[in-house]
């Protein structure tokens, strides 16, 4: 049985884009298996009374010029989005809502490429995400009524409490069995634990 990989995840996040990127082949060379769990960092914010802009502005412009050494480093065509920070729940939904269709991976790689590759903050909203959907092959009514029933809203915030319950406390966070590693700079040590956990690979 593969072992797996829980992603917390939100694409407001940069460090989402840049983990998703980096997790396929590390998953892929130990025979392991993404699942990704949507994990809504406007309510986690809020649940922590946390407001990302409030960081010193120092702080905030090392980031970004720490996000763009990242890109160099593995050579990806993120850019910093001109409308920052944006509501996500809507795209959180939308790859809950194509889950039971098994395109919910590939719908997140979207996601995560229109805004932080092509500054598309249209992600925010139903219209923008047709497309998207549209894509993948969904119909725009099949993907809307998906996107805003019921049971997706309500799994969306399930999946978010879950993980908060859990000790989940920030997006990317990895879960490999009891052991968490938040962040895109944890990989090594993610890796290590896939090896620990199958010492023949």
């Amino acid at each position: 049985m593969s072992t797996e990989i829980e992603f917390f995840w939100d694409p407001g996040s940069t460090n989402t884009y840049f983990a998703w990127k980096l997790l396929p082949a590390i998953a892929e060379r130990h025979g392991a298996v993404i699942v990704p769990r949507a994990f809504n960092l406007g309510y986690v914010f809020r649940h922590h009374k946390y407001v990302l802009m409030e960081e010193p502005v120092a702080k905030i412009e090392n980031r970004k010029r720490d996000l763009m050494r990242w890109a160099e480093k593995y050579d990806l065509p993120f850019r910093f989005p001109d409308v920052f920070p944006i509501k996500t729940s809507t795209a959180l939904r939308g790859a809950l809502a194509l889950r039971p269709m098994g395109l919910e991976h590939a719908f997140i790689s979207a996601v995560l490429d229109a805004y932080w590759e092509r500054g598309d903050d249209t992600i925010s909203t139903d219209d923008g995400l047709v497309p998207l959907a549209e894509s993948l092959g969904l119909a725009r009514t099949e993907f809307l009524q998906a996107l805003n029933s019921d049971a997706v809203r309500q799994l969306l915030i399930d999946e978010t409490r879950d993980a908060l319950d859990s000790g989940v406390f920030g997006a990317p966070s990895m879960r490999v069995g009891p052991e968490l590693f938040w962040g895109k700079d944890r990989m090594d040590f993610l890796e290590d634990e896939l090896i620990r956990q199958n010492p023949r690979d």
